[in-house]
């Protein structure tokens, strides 16, 4: 099945995502996408859809064919076929078929992932220099969705990649067309070096077990009904790989280790046969993972290295966690859970009044905790004090400045979500004074700050914000919620 409008929209809103300027250009091609189905594959399409690939290797030297009909080179791919059911697959079969590299050769870039680095637009049916009708085909706007590539492997050179497919050269940078494209290239920074885009964490106790998610058993997905590694692709907001596996863990466990530390670089095979690096990274932590919040997936559990070798999972992700259990012995034996502490999260909030009303901020939609509610402005507890993480987290999400001579607890939640789910501390702090305005830094997150009378709060509020605030209102310091016993406050 060829690609679906919906995926063909999707790329195109991506391109113009970094591209804005190109709209105008491509403002048919979204026309036909929006006016219904359209088959790329059909001859009689109103608008022909080529693929084409862009393959970069280490000496920054773009993969060119020998088209049979002419002899001219151009970049491997062509029309969109029927067996193709993704933009990625119909130019990764364009690679393979017209210079034998298979996709296991190729890896997405860091800088463009799975988005097109250019689209280039033209019409066919028509001879380009006289106007006439050539072909036999209805004159048509052509568009070349063109996907980027580096080499997987920087030590192969990059000849004997082509290998068995004669008429494959490649060309630098400076020398390829069409110059639309020359230039974007030119300008891009890529070099054809693979670089990790995916982040992993390698989550263990310190006393030989290690933390597997089973993922879910759909298809076109990264390992359907594996046990697998926690983890993701970068996203643009993320400043580092290290803030994609932090990300990735507070969004599909609700877990924020204390310390994550890069460990090695894997190689893995994703859905459409390419390589992809990933970085792993390592945390400890020993907790009960059924306590956690799983948004992705079927369940966390922990594994050792001999009961993992029993399990569904890549043979890359079994040598890993072998690898990395032989090179650490076994920490201490692990407390009886009767007698083991169990961590409280804390969390600190920041109450602000001024005439009458009080600060909160929307959620984002999307957010992993409370999409769409009002909260305080909030933060968990890293090494630092409390009052430190508020004067940071008020800096950081809204751009306002608290001295923290001027911050004064005013209420306290203790909170348990759900049976076995870690408890946490909510605390309530009240400044006195600010400097500025609430500014949206962190739109990722809270899509609004607006002021709200105390007598009419919007709906929905996160219940323990309402608690605290409903506390505050009537003097007293300390609330409880979810626990088992009558009396939720106190």
């Amino acid at each position: 099945m060829p690609p679906t409008r919906a995926h063909l929209r999707d790329a195109v809103a991506a391109h113009l995502e970094r591209h804005p300027a190109e709209r105008d250009a491509l403002r048919g091609l979204l026309a036909t996408l929006d006016a219904g189905p359209v088959d790329a594959a059909r001859p009689a399409a109103p608008v022909h859809i080529t693929c084409s690939a862009v393959v970069i290797d280490p000496g920054r030297r773009v993969l060119h064919v020998r088209h049979g009909a002419d002899g001219t080179l151009r970049l491997p791919g062509g029309r969109v076929e029927p067996v193709d059911r993704t933009l990625l697959a119909a130019a990764l079969r364009g690679v393979r078929e017209g210079a034998g590299i298979a996709p296991a050769a190729l890896c997405h870039t860091a800088e463009y992932g799975g988005a097109p680095v250019h689209i280039g637009v033209g019409t066919v049916g028509v001879d380009p220099a006289g106007g006439e009708p050539v072909g036999g085909e209805p004159a048509r706007p052509h568009y070349d969705i063109r996907m980027v590539f580096h080499l997987a492997d920087a030590g192969a050179g990059p000849a004997s990649r082509g290998e068995g497919a004669p008429g494959a050269e490649w060309l630098p940078l400076d020398e390829i067309g069409p110059p639309a494209l020359r230039a974007r290239l030119l300008e891009s920074g890529l070099d054809g070096v693979a670089r990790p885009v995916n982040a992993s964490a390698l989550i263990h106790d310190g006393a030989g077990r290690y933390l597997l998610h089973l993922r879910d058993d759909v298809p076109d997905i990264w390992e359907p009904g594996a046990w697998a590694l926690l983890g993701g692709g970068r996203e643009p907001q993320d400043a580092s790989l290290e803030d994609t596996v932090r990300r990735e863990l507070r969004e599909e466990a609700g877990l924020e280790p204390r310390t994550v530390e890069a460990y090695a670089v894997e190689r893995v095979t994703g859905t459409g046969g390419t390589t992809v690096p990933v970085q792993i990274f390592t945390a400890r932590w020993n907790g009960d993972p059924a306590a956690l919040t799983l948004t992705e997936g079927v369940m966390l559990a922990w594994h050792d290295p001999q009961t993992a070798s029993r399990l569904r999972m890549s043979p890359s992700t079994l040598d890993l966690i072998r690898r990395h259990a032989g090179e650490r012995p076994p920490g201490p034996p692990r407390a009886a859970a009767a007698d083991a502490a169990v961590p409280h999260v804390v969390g600190v909030h920041l109450y602000l009044e001024r005439d009458g009303e009080v600060l909160l901020g929307l959620r984002h939609p999307d957010s992993a905790y409370a999409a769409s509610a009002h909260h305080f402005l909030a933060g968990h507890c890293e090494q630092e004090s409390a009052v430190s993480c508020l004067v940071r987290e008020a800096r950081e999400e809204a751009g306002l400045v608290i001295d923290p001579a001027d911050v004064d607890l005013v209420h306290l939640v203790h909170t348990l979500d759900r049976p076995r789910a870690r408890p946490r501390m909510q605390l309530v702090f009240r400044a006195r004074r600010w400097l500025g305005e609430p500014q949206l830094l962190e739109p990722d997150r809270c899509v609004a700050w607006t002021w709200w009378p105390l007598d009419a709060l919007p709906d929905p509020v996160v219940p323990y914000a309402r608690a605290a605030i409903e506390g505050i209102r009537a003097g007293r310091p300390y609330t409880e919620l979810g626990w088992d016993h009558p009396g939720d406050t106190r």
